[in-house]
């Protein structure tokens, strides 16, 4: 048996079979946390708005309010209302007394024309917004627009587990093929004696 290759499919099993073990793990924490953000959307306290990206996954699906100080940009992205009709939410940027800036979205409509909306208190509920921050979902919504379809935990994906069975399948698969390649050696080999 050659002692190198041997050893090189030994180890690149080993780090494939680690790589199942560790996507067994993050299916298990990914899990708790879903749980955890089910739980979240039937507390009704409201919760401090996240100063910053260190609050934000404590915050993610509660209850919130702010106060919109300045506006300082709104646009519109693609989005869905509460019954799940694709369009435009419109997003407000805006400066946060005392907590910085943040997003919130106003509501949603058909069509990404302009909104006019001057800032103010705002209530809703916390969604993952861009670059891992926070962003307010506006409930009732704001500016004569429709509501926007809430954050829901179940938009996020829990495929670990698949990828877990994708990196024990690689495994036996280049055990496998490995197993083969030798059995196909000695049996050259073989009939060369």
């Amino acid at each position: 048996m050659p002692i190198v290759p041997s050893l090189i499919v030994l180890a690149a099993v080993g780090a494939m079979i680690a790589l199942g073990v560790w996507q067994l793990h993050r299916a298990a924490w990914k899990e708790a946390l879903l749980s955890r953000y089910h739980a979240s959307l039937t507390m009704s306290s409201d919760i401090a708005w996240p100063r910053d990206q260190s609050q934000v996954e404590g915050a993610l699906y509660r209850h919130a309010s702010i106060d919109c100080a300045r506006v300082l940009s709104i646009g519109a992205i693609s989005g869905r209302n509460a019954k799940g009709e694709a369009g435009w939410a419109h997003v407000a940027r805006c400066a946060i007394s005392g907590a910085g800036e943040g997003d919130v979205v106003l509501g949603w409509s058909s069509t990404p024309g302009d909104v006019e909306w001057t800032g103010g208190a705002v209530s809703g509920i916390v969604g993952p917004g861009k670059g891992g921050e926070a962003r307010l979902i506006a409930a009732p919504p704001l500016a004569g627009l429709a509501a926007n379809a809430a954050p829901d935990p179940q938009d996020i994906p829990n495929n670990h587990m698949s990828y877990a069975v994708q990196w024990f399948l690689f495994a036996a698969t280049a055990l496998i093929i490995y197993v083969l390649a030798l059995r196909k050696r000695w049996k050259a080999q073989a009939g060369r004696r």
